[in-house]
């Protein structure tokens, strides 16, 4: 896996499926599945869910569970891995967006993307990239947050060019970091504790001004 860019990473979670759909309908009922799997973790969190109870929301048999998914950790790792996805292809483009005039502005504007995110997405508050899963990640010794950080690291130093050595570990860092904070500020709930946002952002440009001093003016 050395050799692949994030993307693909992020991308080959369909391998983990018992069989990679290939037609719309049934990218549709994997999409379904997943979609009911979120809405149950938002309600009882990613420990309990069951494949039963997937099939029961989705409205599908036991077994057009099992075609797709042979247990409930291939489940989770699929619903993370989907989140993930997305999230590589929206930082780059957050990061690549003109509107961002200084490098941190963009690792802001990702960060608000995070939180967005947690506010948003059924099942993130608790999975989140998957990185909270007691497994490891199937297909990659990379975790979630590794390749988001990867994928920053490579559009930043693109665009803003700032050194990229280390970049990846110390944006990696601040999701870390972030993901810990806004996982407290979203315990109870979808509005989110602002301190603890705050927080989360002001930790983040003191930790990445010490090694690339401050940003531009915009």
């Amino acid at each position: 896996m050395a050799d692949q860019n994030p993307t693909e990473i992020a991308q080959d979670s369909a391998a983990m499926l018992r069989n990679e759909p290939v037609q719309a309908r049934s990218t549709a009922r994997l999409a379904s599945l997943l979609d009911a799997a979120a809405e149950i973790i938002d309600e009882i969190g990613y420990e309990r869910l069951t494949t039963a109870m997937v099939a029961e929301r989705a409205g599908a048999s036991i077994g057009t569970v099992y075609r797709y998914f042979p247990d409930r950790i291939v489940v989770l790792q699929s619903l993370s891995a989907r989140a993930l996805g997305g999230f590589v292809e929206a930082t780059r483009t957050t990061i690549l967006d003109p509107a961002h005039e200084n490098w941190w502005e963009s690792v802001a504007a990702c960060i608000d993307g995070m939180i967005a995110a947690f506010r948003t997405i059924p099942g993130y508050r608790s999975l989140r990239l998957g990185d909270v899963l007691d497994v490891r990640p199937a297909l990659s010794s990379q975790t979630g947050s590794t390749v988001l950080a990867a994928a920053a690291a490579e559009a930043i130093a693109e665009r803003f060019e700032l050194p990229s050595e280390g970049l990846a570990h110390r944006l990696e860092t601040v999701m870390v970091i972030s993901d810990a904070l806004l996982a407290r500020a979203f315990l109870y709930g979808a509005d989110g504790n602002e301190e603890f946002i705050a927080e989360a952002k002001a930790i983040s440009r003191a930790y990445l001004i010490g090694f690339y001093g401050e940003p531009e003016p915009a």
